[in-house]
């Protein structure tokens, strides 16, 4: 800590006299600015510090700088010989806080070991307020807050010393980390958003009636789609992105959906009757890109950013699978004949077949890319299409690949030729054609047989994808295309003709995904990166 110390130096810079001249001798100025005559309100001078060059009268006991030239001025009131300099400018007096009388020191302090009781600590002193030399009489009002502010910490700090006389220093960040807990304290606490992760999911209620929506629907083969024009749900829950959403693929409980979002989180809404949550399940500690009905409609297989994938019965709330990837996962397909396999890709150059009964791989399809966006299962499960990001200035192979499932061999490379990488795959439900969502702002349409060829007759545009994950979806009858937009929109368009039969100003920022109700005629689902679901009709 800084010492103050006594200068009778005359090379010393020159500094501001007072107004109106005098002798130094006969008149002293302290903080308040009041002039007074020597000797009223001090000690006297001569006792401590006398000419230059003089040595020192009288030392105080605890003195431990005997025989130097400059003596350090000491502060305690009740030393007879504590008296500064002409030069130097003494504080005002301001209450004291000495410790208590009747109080033992504390056996780790330094400063009470051997003081009497009623003597204030070096450390208390030296932070009391000094005014400056060069401070004029009228200081700024910023100065004036400044000197405030340290004279309130200095007496913060004068009551923690009435113990010990020490503080603790205190880090940096342990300080923000209590400002932080300080706040949160203040404010309200946010609604949970599900279970804790060391804890199972509770069981999903299935109603053991179909819901009355859906019931007049259900003996009805051929659903003819039409547009939706109003609103019926907005669903609001997510406090991150949405990636996706799928209706339940079983018709008896297709009024159940499936979201899942970048908190960390997926969620099963009644999307057709109430627009309310059924179940939140907080399985991951990281964004969740992917989540998947099983085909019987009772589990949901997810996997995310983390890593791991998990296989959750929604009836009993446990999980019948678990496994860890070596990378991200950004998609999953299950095995449309055998629903104890499935597929996973992400950021990797390799696509695994995992077998549920088993917990292990069973095939890996390796290409030289960097990252599958999407997979699309065409021929009954014995071929499947994956979407990469491949595409180069001056080659597009390897942007969408088709792959033999048993052999894990390469059927074609050369499928698109354009250079856009593509985020989403859309199977077409009547005819063997699927389509592509490209990031030139369309969608292609391709053969779903070898050799997979491109239509350049019909192309479907007029929607922004920006490097968003924007999803495509046929109707279940196959006369509608829908697909979202970075700009928020929902675009409809004709499958024949490739015009657009509608647009839906849907979300304020990017729609992701877009989904047909699988019974219902006009019964629309989208999700957008600001978190919200909407629900058509």
């Amino acid at each position: 800590m800084a010492s103050l110390v006594a200068y009778d130096d005359s090379d010393s810079e020159a500094e501001p006299q007072p107004a109106g001249g005098g002798n130094d001798a006969d008149r002293m100025t302290d903080v308040s600015g009041v002039d007074r005559p020597s000797g009223q309100g001090f000690s006297p001078c001569a006792a401590d510090i006398t000419n230059e060059g003089a040595p020192l009268a009288q030392h105080s006991p605890g003195e431990e700088l005997r025989g130097e030239r400059l003596p350090l001025v000491r502060l305690w009131k009740n030393d007879p010989g504590s008296c500064p300099s002409q030069r130097l400018q003494w504080p005002r007096k301001e209450p004291e806080v000495p410790c208590p009388s009747g109080a033992l020191p504390h056996p780790s302090s330094l400063w009470t070991s051997h003081a009497p009781a009623s003597h204030v600590p070096w450390a208390a002193a030296c932070l009391k307020q000094v005014k400056p030399l060069w401070a004029a009489p009228n200081a700024p009002s910023h100065a004036q807050s400044m000197s405030e502010t340290t004279h309130r910490h200095a007496s913060s700090l004068q009551r923690k010393r009435g113990e010990d006389c020490v503080v603790p220093y205190t880090p940096k960040r342990l300080r923000q980390l209590q400002a932080l807990s300080s706040e949160t304290l203040r404010t309200p606490d946010p609604e949970p958003q599900g279970p804790p992760a060391d804890r199972a999911p509770a069981p999903l209620r299935m109603p053991p009636v179909v819901s009355e929506a859906i019931q007049p629907h259900l003996k009805s083969q051929f659903r003819e789609t039409k547009v939706p024009r109003k609103v019926l749900f907005h669903l609001r829950g997510h406090g991150g992105p949405v990636n996706s959403i799928q209706w339940c693929p079983v018709f008896s409980k297709s009024h159940m959906l499936l979201s899942t979002s970048m908190d960390k989180t997926f969620k099963i809404w009644n999307a057709v009757d109430s627009g309310r949550c059924l179940q939140t399940y907080l399985l991951h500690s990281e964004a969740v890109r992917a989540a998947r009905w099983s085909p019987c409609g009772r589990r949901i297989l997810s996997g995310g950013f983390d890593f791991t994938l998990h296989l959750t019965d929604l009836e009993t709330g446990t999980q019948l699978f678990s496994g860890r990837s070596d990378f991200r996962i950004t998609t999953l397909k299950f095995h449309p004949k055998d629903p104890n396999i499935f597929l996973c890709g992400g950021f990797s150059s390799e696509i695994k077949a995992w077998d549920i009964r088993t917990s292990k791989v069973v095939r890996s399809y390796k290409a030289t890319i960097q990252q599958t966006l999407d997979i699309l299962f065409l021929q009954e499960g014995s071929e499947f299409l994956s979407s990469t990001d491949a595409s180069t200035r001056d080659s597009a192979d390897r942007t969408i690949i088709a792959w033999d499932f048993r052999t894990s061999a390469k059927i074609s490379n050369q499928i698109f030729h354009e250079r856009y990488t593509c985020p989403s795959l859309a199977l077409h439900p009547r005819e063997p054609v699927f389509l592509a969502q490209t990031n030139g702002n369309y969608l292609a349409l391709f053969s779903a047989v070898w050799p997979y060829r491109m239509s350049r007759r019909r192309r479907y545009e007029g929607h922004k994808v920006e490097g968003y994950a924007v999803g495509c979806e046929c109707s279940p009858c196959g006369e509608l295309l829908v697909t979202g937009s970075a700009d928020g929109r929902v675009l409809m368009f004709s499958f024949r003709t490739a015009r657009r039969a509608c647009t839906l100003q849907g979300h304020p920022q990017a729609c992701l995904g877009t989904t047909y109700h699988p019974v219902l005629p006009s019964v629309l689902a989208t999700c957008s990166w600001g978190g919200d679901i909407k629900i058509w009709q």
